[in-house]
């Protein structure tokens, strides 16, 4: 039996090896299909990463599929079954990076357009393409300074559908319709070293930052709402000490992140902590970091048009949710562009042995096909 086009141009793109923020090709092979269906072509390079804006179309309203081209780390390839960027297909599964995050989906919005333009070929509006590789990296070159020159010469998105792994149990089951905002934070305490036999001597920061970490840990900061749930506090690091036992360290740095629903604004977090390490009297260094602010897609045309195509194409009603981590729809959403996140199952994203079911990516590919269809036609 003859593979189909998009599990063809999955394969084609798990072979080629674009951990981030290397492309590694991707981007150039998928810009030569998409000038064969008619699109203009327009690389955007920022610093060392590679990003790719195509249209196909001038006129309003611009539907864009959206994506990344590069891939996490293999991790150790000796427990990998099969080489991760030879993509291999055992027991109706093809196994490789990239696989669901998110070669598989940007494989299956190709071929959806390419059927799409085939009997549809002056749609009521246009299709865009945004793609980057600088996704699964620090995320500063990439989508943010794409959106960022559209927005300079307004050049507006009506609809984006993000290709990110979103299903849950079955593919469809279950789409994002907004994303959390994360709010990171490097902390510092300023004690006083000296050795442990004389503590008066010295001031141990991690004996004064318990009682915070405690109230950090046991504070509700929100109630979450009907989109979001409570916003969240987790200490992802936390380091002291010189390394010797007779010595009280000087400083204790501290790493913390917040996912944050629409209940509580990034700036009213910074100012509670703040107060809360102020009320203690304690001496420190803080940084923040913003990823990303929560974004939420409520009902509309999208919205509407994705949940009636995984009704016709896989037979069920859809999910909408906000959970998860973020995504780059976070760099769109606030242009005012309706977004939405759809693709395959997420269970062995960012694992060992990622894979994504073969059938799947052709099911994927039919419902991208029918929403373009209810929105474009």
């Amino acid at each position: 039996m003859s593979e189909s086009a998009t599990l063809s141009l999955t394969k084609a793109l798990i072979e080629r090896p674009s951990v981030t923020p290397e492309d590694a090709g991707c981007q150039n092979f998928i810009a030569q299909r998409l000038q064969t269906m008619g699109f203009a072509i327009e690389p955007m390079r920022f610093g060392e990463v590679d990003n790719l804006w195509a249209r196909l179309g001038k006129q309003q309203p611009l539907f864009v599929f959206a994506g990344h081209t590069d891939v996490v780390p293999t991790g150790p390839e000796q427990q990998w079954t099969s080489a991760p960027f030879k993509a291999e297909i055992r027991d109706g599964q093809l196994y490789g990076r990239g696989t669901a995050d998110m070669k598989g989906s940007i494989a299956a919005m190709l071929t959806a357009c390419e059927r799409f333009i085939k009997n549809h070929p002056a749609p009521k509006g246009s299709i865009g393409f945004l793609l980057t590789s600088d996704e699964e990296g620090p995320a500063i070159d990439g989508t943010v300074k794409v959106i960022k020159t559209l927005e300079n010469r307004h050049e507006k998105i009506d609809w984006c559908l993000v290709g990110e792994p979103t299903s849950s149990k079955q593919l469809g089951d279950m789409i994002k319709n907004g994303r959390r905002g994360s709010l990171n934070a490097d902390l510092t305490i300023h004690g006083i070293q000296g050795h442990v036999a004389y503590p008066h001597l010295a001031s141990n920061p991690i004996h004064l930052f318990a009682p915070v970490l405690s109230a950090l840990s046991n504070e509700v900061w929100d109630q979450g709402n009907a989109h979001f749930p409570a916003t969240t506090f987790q200490i992802s690091n936390i380091h002291a000490g010189t390394g010797a036992t007779n010595v009280i360290p000087g400083d204790l740095q501290v790493t913390f992140n917040f996912r944050f629903s629409t209940a509580v604004t990034e700036q009213q977090l910074r100012e509670r902590v703040e107060k809360l390490l102020d009320q203690h009297k304690l001496k420190y260094t803080l940084t923040w970091t913003l990823s990303g602010n929560p974004y939420l897609t409520p009902a509309g045309k999208l919205v509407e048009a994705s949940a009636a195509a995984i009704q016709e194409v896989c037979g069920f009603t859809t999910e909408l949710s906000t959970s998860g981590g973020t995504s780059d729809g976070r760099f769109i959403a606030p242009t005012g562009a309706q977004v939405l996140e759809l693709g395959p199952l997420n269970a062995s994203i960012h694992k060992v042995n990622e894979h994504v079911a073969v059938r799947d990516l052709d099911l994927l590919s039919q419902v991208y096909e029918r929403i373009l269809e209810k929105l474009l036609t």
